[in-house]
């Protein structure tokens, strides 16, 4: 199969998080490029719904924060009970 040498513009950090997954993988980002295109011609379009998104910017960042305190990125307070909790909202006023 011949091949053909083709250039695209991608944000830097899309890039570089893109080939560290596929090199989780096992592939790099040429092949993941062929597989991506060759779904698209099997499947008649892209191979994945597009769609506006449906959570605004201040929902986003707060979905984040969560993945954030998941991961151990950020810390957060946690509380034993519901009065502990209820006492350092009631401290925050």
């Amino acid at each position: 199969m011949a091949t053909s040498p083709t250039q695209i513009r991608i944000d830097s950090t899309v890039k570089k998080d893109a080939n560290e997954l596929f090199s989780e993988l096992g592939i790099d980002m040429s092949s993941a490029v062929n597989i991506f295109l060759r779904q698209c011609i099997l499947r008649g379009g892209l191979p994945f719904k597009v769609e506006v998104p449906k959570y605004n910017a201040e929902t986003l960042a707060a979905m984040q924060e969560a993945r954030d305190i998941i991961s151990g990125k950020i810390q957060a307070t946690s509380y034993n009970t519901t009065d502990e909790l209820l006492k350092a909202l009631n401290a925050e006023d």
